[in-house]
């Protein structure tokens, strides 16, 4: 007697047999499949990284608030009240729906630039005596950043401008140019602040924004020019930016040789993070903010976090930014039309870079400059713009056609329901053609894409059999169970019973009233 194997042949394997690779791609296809996946986990990073970001001013600000104001929690609770603000933002950014945001673009564009040069003039703006930049204007007991609130409205801004548009060439009238042109004047008063690390930031989401919006690649070629031409002439400036370099370049040898002068700063933040080791000395335990590390509540509390969390710590940081830059991403794809998905992706962009450009100086694998941990750095008024241009994020998750089918079908989810968020508007969309006429409104499909009422259904859906049971019988022909029988069984019990009737055709002249009527 032979031995048989225990899986007949042919039969295919069950998820025991399955690969890891093979698991991942199901666990993926099931996943895309889920309505309202992306929304919930935005809100989920975001709450996540807020709720980090409270608990580290609270431990990271100690010092600073006991040296001003003899209290050691003066600092957390300003920190509260802004993100307490924030999230204010955040839910007002959930209730205005995208399309009624497009409508203000032009108007915060006119308010960025009028803030960006405001900042300029002196006795209004402030910040180069302290920290080298003159990026700050004082409201009372908040600071206003304006170069914070420009960077969420150029990608406003760009997703309204360049949404459905086609590269023509080197025009004047072309809508890429233009946008090219605005957001260059920006950011030359960024960079007239001496915000160098802002200016970093602003490039970056104007070059994702063309490049989202389908830009021509060699609109890229004169941008990386002026880009390398720039970090050359800032190193041989000898300034304390050229300092920041020559640290950067002694970092990547292993040898910060002045430690106690332009390298202090990045060499106290390489010994928090070596002292934190794996587990870290203990949340609220950090020596380096005891004045030893300079900025530890903002530009370097990323070290802050290494050395009270350790590598566990730091590397949640990490996986939330990348969760957020991944669904970001997944959100801008499933958009429900091009505005949405550049929104969508430069607001993903402009935090998530602007989060991987603060680790990477702090870890040394970038040079130093003064730009902050979104959601986490203690901050004045860029907690606010940051954690509101989250809530637009998560708005175009919401008006997902997937999403907005499951809301109409199984009713809102309990955060909307709890926070007075309405129903994402349906409003059908005017597309306009090639050939200047103008299509019936897109309806959605099961699959999430959109199709104009102009265009077939597919062969073999529901839609295109019930389409195909109206032009026949002039009615819907239920299913089975509902008081009548469906076409196919109707049909059978004509061919069991043998005889047909003959089929009489109607008169296309003459009314006839159907059942019911």
């Amino acid at each position: 007697m032979t031995a048989t194997s225990s899986q007949p042949q042919g039969e295919v394997p069950g998820p025991a047999n399955q690969s890891l690779s093979q698991r991942l791609v199901e666990l993926r296809a099931h996943l895309s499949t889920r309505a309202g996946l992306d929304y919930t986990m935005l809100r989920f990073c975001v709450v996540a990284l807020v709720s980090i970001g409270i608990l580290m001013a609270f431990s990271s600000s100690m010092a600073t608030s006991l040296a001003e104001s003899g209290t050691v929690w003066s600092e957390a609770m300003r920190q509260m009240l802004l993100v307490a603000l924030g999230l204010v933002a955040f839910w007002v950014g959930l209730r205005i729906p995208p399309d009624s945001l497009r409508k203000v673009v032009p108007l915060a564009l006119v308010v960025a630039v009028l803030l960006l040069i405001a900042v300029l003039i002196p006795g209004i703006g402030t910040g180069r005596e302290s920290v080298g930049s003159q990026s700050w204007i004082v409201l009372g007991p908040l600071t206003l950043q304006p170069s914070e609130f420009a960077r969420v409205v150029v990608g406003l801004f760009g997703a309204s401008a360049l949404a459905d548009k086609v590269w023509n060439g080197w025009k004047l009238s072309n809508p890429f140019l233009v946008y090219a042109v605005i957001a260059g004047f920006m950011l030359i008063l960024i960079m007239a602040q001496g915000d160098i690390g802002m200016a970093m930031s602003f490039a970056l989401v104007v070059i994702f924004t063309l490049a989202f919006a389908g830009v021509n690649w060699r609109v890229f070629i004169p941008i990386a020019g002026l880009g390398i031409l720039g970090a050359v002439l800032l190193f041989f400036s000898g300034g304390f930016r050229s300092h920041r370099f020559h640290t950067y370049f002694d970092a990547l040898r292993g040898n910060i040789e002045d430690t106690q002068g332009a390298g202090f700063q990045a060499y106290q933040g390489f010994l928090s993070l070596a002292d934190g080791g794996f587990w870290g000395v203990g949340l609220g335990q950090s020596r380096a903010k005891w004045f030893y590390l300079p900025e530890a509540k903002n530009d370097f509390v990323y070290a802050v976090i290494g050395e009270e969390l350790g590598l566990w710590g730091g590397a949640l940081v990490i996986l939330l930014f990348a969760t957020l830059g991944y669904v970001g991403i997944r959100t801008a794809r499933r958009a429900r039309n091009q505005y949405q998905a550049l929104l969508a992706a430069t607001l993903t962009v402009g935090v998530v870079s602007q989060a991987f450009y603060n680790i990477g100086y702090v870890i040394g694998l970038l040079p130093v400059t003064g730009i902050q941990l979104p959601m986490i750095s203690a901050g004045g008024t860029a907690a606010i713009i940051t954690i509101g241009s989250m809530g637009i994020l998560c708005n175009v998750a919401r008006h997902e056609p997937m999403q907005v089918s499951a809301m109409q079908n199984f009713g809102r989810p309990i955060f909307d329901r709890v926070l007075g968020i309405p129903e994402p508007r349906t409003a059908p969309e005017v597309i306009v053609r090639g050939n200047g006429r103008r299509s019936r409104p897109a309806a959605s499909v099961p699959n999430g894409s959109s199709r104009t009422a102009s265009q077939p259904r597919p062969r073999g859906s529901a839609a295109h059999e019930e389409g195909e049971r109206r032009r026949r019988y002039g009615r819907p022909v239920t299913e089975r169970g509902q008081g009548r029988s469906s076409y196919r069984e109707s049909t059978s019990r004509r061919e069991s019973r043998g005889a047909e009737a003959p089929r009489v055709r109607r008169d296309p002249r003459i009314r006839h009233r159907s059942r019911g009527e």
